[in-house]
């Protein structure tokens, strides 16, 4: 396909599309025959595949760079997909690329096994050629379209996306792992680069230790909130914008990998490498980019000592090295390349025969017909990397052996670690494990070998590359930005659970019934609530309760319910149910640390201008939504550290904007257990938008309903985009009540 010939005719520059994918590289490389003819051809990389059927699907396109310096080439289609390339320069390569991205952010987020290079004219370019790409999506994107940007070149994009476009909905996925605090830390612009990626409605990781260091570099850089997988970002006017870190740990086309295995000349190539190698035993098997992450030297080391210690003798085990060219302009890597050849060299001249290759060294890339023939010759694949995102080469070896056969040896410092529990794992900094492990790999009974890799089988065919970017996009697009009005499939949901047996309808009101408001005692339900639980509550075998965090008194003051509606406070810690007095009970000891509390946040409170206090009957909550985000953080880190020291045994909980401390341990799942005994409900209806929501949403069982109010990670589910939603599902219950109650039982019901 000529370029020049497909540019501007398939795809033209004011087109826009639904779906945008954002990466540094297209998923095309261009090519130049010996004749000069200029073409694109697909690449063969497992992200190509797993979003090729969602872009054709789906109107989308993909924005990144063609892989030619100095450049510009127009939008085109390619193989049904439209593209549209981003020009770089071959100083912004040298700067922006191979400086910044892979000299500071590659070894800084790998754990520093290389020193990163921290200079502010790379910096400079990154911010540069960062806007250049956020600028091209937020021309490809249709109003309110998913923009998906992908990997570690490209971290400034969605706050830049979110500053252009706020009606996008945008994901980031890091490929490489995200270092600890300790690490992190030593970036100059560690603060840019998580505003850069807070951007995004949904981030993704490889590992949930990675989201989990991700989500601590920002509570101490910045003090936001963050429960579980939830920050919460403060944005204009006070509003908060809910964002997930998630781990997403990818995976790769476990199928087409086994079809390739089974074609009967893949299988003869495997036994013609077996026979090329003079038939040894046991063929050890590395495959790595030539990267200073990946181990190499470790495992030639591992494999060197076995020699010399005779563990194992050249003519019985052979290994096998392929380290596909990585970065050859960059100084470590060169370095890299000479120190592995030198003791690739070093060993064949010790040990090689005129037979038998110690290790057979290939320093160039395969394609993937041979790199499978090469999976299926080996009988051990060593996987030695010291830092990895995850390690998909893991991944494909597994896939490959449908005979159940082999042997996977994992670092577990590598993201697929987590998931393949069944290799044998090893530290590769422990060489004396490493060469115990190779020898406990050569010598595993076959029985042990078939176990272990059908366990290994079934983890990667399950969750294929095409689960990991499906479980990404739905995360992004239902939890992050919701749209207005009732989804169908809540609308049927709802039908199934609400229109028989005995029901509880329990209802959060911060949120929920009533938009969040700077002065609590201002909130009030949304028009048309109060007439919806009416309807509710005016029919047989339906009850109707409120849950909330408040003070049982606020409630009632805010909420106004009628007196049929049950009432639950204070995380249940306060109830109301079917009597006129508020049940509580505390002992002498918990009403001593009450005034203990008070006196603490009372002090903080009162130094610390926009936050107050909220008296609880069995707690006190510091809020802090009026107060600037430095502030606010100052005053939870205060009250957090005193009251640690003088009574630690509070019970604490995060909301939005709001420190809780209680003397009693309770929950909103306490309080909906105890609404669904005191009621003998057969199926329970819960609606919250808060992180304590989820405690109510958590003890839901078969037949029960959950709705999410808003954006955000959640256990519900269901959700809507906010409180005006609520009464229009209320209705919906009422009617399906309604309906249920006017259908005739069938003859034999």
């Amino acid at each position: 396909m000529s370029p020049a010939a497909e540019s501007p005719q398939s795809a033209g520059s004011a087109q826009t599309y639904s779906l945008v994918v954002v990466s540094n590289r297209l998923p095309v490389d261009f090519e130049v025959a010996d004749d000069g003819t200029e073409s694109w051809r697909t690449s063969p990389g497992g992200l190509v595949t797993a979003l090729e059927p969602l872009m054709r699907s789906s109107d989308g396109v993909w924005v990144g760079w063609p892989g030619v310096a100095d450049r510009t080439f127009g939008p085109f289609v390619n193989d049904g997909i439209s593209i549209a390339p981003v020009r770089l320069s071959a100083a912004d390569l040298e700067d922006y690329y191979e400086g910044f991205s892979n000299d500071t952010i590659w070894p800084l987020y790998h754990d520093v096994i290389a020193p990163p290079s921290f200079h502010r004219e790379w910096w400079e370019a990154y911010v540069r050629v960062n806007r250049r790409f956020a600028e091209e999506a937020a021309a490809a994107a249709s109003p309110g379209a998913t923009v998906w940007v992908h990997d570690y070149q490209l971290q400034l994009v969605p706050r830049m996306l979110r500053e252009a476009r706020p009606d996008l909905v945008i994901g980031f996925f890091n490929h490489i792992p995200f270092p600890p605090d300790g690490i992190y830390a030593q970036l100059p612009w560690r603060k840019q680069i998580l505003d850069g990626l807070l951007g995004a409605d949904l981030i993704g990781f490889q590992r949930a230790a990675d989201a989990g260091n991700f989500s601590r570099a920002v509570r101490r850089l910045y003090g936001y909130p963050t429960r579980g997988v939830a920050i919460d970002v403060p944005g204009h006017n006070g509003v908060h914008r809910r964002v997930i870190a998630k781990h997403f740990p990818i995976s790769i086309d476990a199928r087409s990998y086994e079809e390739l295995a089974r074609r009967p000349e893949v299988q003869e190539r495997a036994r013609q490498i077996r026979e090329d190698l003079g038939n040894p035993k046991t063929i050890l098997l590395g495959v790595d980019r030539l990267d200073y992450t990946k181990g190499i030297l470790h495992r030639i080391k591992a494999f060197g000592e076995l020699l010399e210690d005779g563990s194992v003798s050249v003519e019985d085990v052979t290994l096998v090295q392929v380290a596909s060219p990585s970065r050859e302009r960059v100084g470590p890597y060169i370095a890299l390349r000479d120190e592995i050849e030198l003791a690739v060299g070093r060993l064949n001249g010790d040990y090689s025969t005129i037979s038998h290759t110690a290790i057979s060294y290939h320093h160039h890339g395969y394609p993937r017909e041979e790199m499978v023939a090469l999976y299926l010759a080996a009988d051990v694949m060593l996987v030695t990397a010291l830092r990895d995102g995850m390690n998909l080469v893991a991944k494909e070896y597994v896939a490959v052996r449908f005979d159940r056969d082999g042997v996977l040896v994992l670092s577990e410092f590598a993201g697929a670690a987590d998931e393949l529990k069944q290799a044998v794992l090893i530290n590769p900094h422990d060489i004396d494990g490493l060469k115990a492990a190779i020898l406990r790999a050569i010598a595993m009974p076959r029985q042990e070998r078939l176990r272990r890799m059908r366990a290994l089988r079934r983890k990667v065919f399950d969750n294929d590359v095409a689960a990991w970017s499906a479980s990404f996009l739905r995360t992004l697009t239902e939890g992050a930005a919701v749209r207005p009005g009732i989804p169908d499939p809540l609308a049927a949901a709802l039908r199934d659970v609400t229109s028989t047996g005995t029901l509880l309808v329990a209802l959060d009101f911060d949120g929920t019934l009533a938009p969040h408001v700077d002065n609590p005692e201002d909130a009030r339900a949304v028009d048309g609530t109060r007439d919806a639980v009416q309807r509710l509550l005016d029919q047989d075998g339906v009850r109707v309760a409120f849950v909330s965090g408040r003070a049982l008194v606020s409630l009632q003051h805010v909420s106004q319910p009628q007196s049929d509606v049950l009432l639950t406070g204070s995380h249940g810690i306060e109830v109301q149910l079917d009597t006129p007095e508020i049940e509580l009970d505390l002992v002498s000891a918990e009403l001593e640390q009450l005034d203990t509390l008070a006196q603490v946040l009372e002090r903080i409170s009162g130094g610390v201008a926009g936050t107050w206090i909220e008296r609880k009957p069995a707690g006190l909550a510091l809020h802090t939504r009026l107060a600037t985000p430095q502030a606010a953080q100052s005053a939870q880190k205060q009250a957090r550290e005193q009251l640690s020291v003088l009574l630690p045994g509070l019970t604490v909980r995060e909301g939005k904007n709001v420190l809780e401390f209680a003397v009693r341990a309770s929950t909103k799942g306490d309080a909906l257990e105890r609404l669904r005994r005191h009621t003998g409900a057969d199926h329970v209806f819960y609606a919250g938008d808060d992180l304590t929501d989820e405690d109510a949403f958590a003890v839901l069982g078969e037949g029960d309903l959950g709705l999410k109010i808003g954006a955000g990670a959640s256990l519900a589910g269901y959700r809507v985009h906010g409180p005006e939603e609520v009464p229009l599902v209320l209705g919906m219950i009422a009617d399906f009540r309604d309906a249920a109650a006017e259908t005739p039982p069938q003859p034999g019901a």
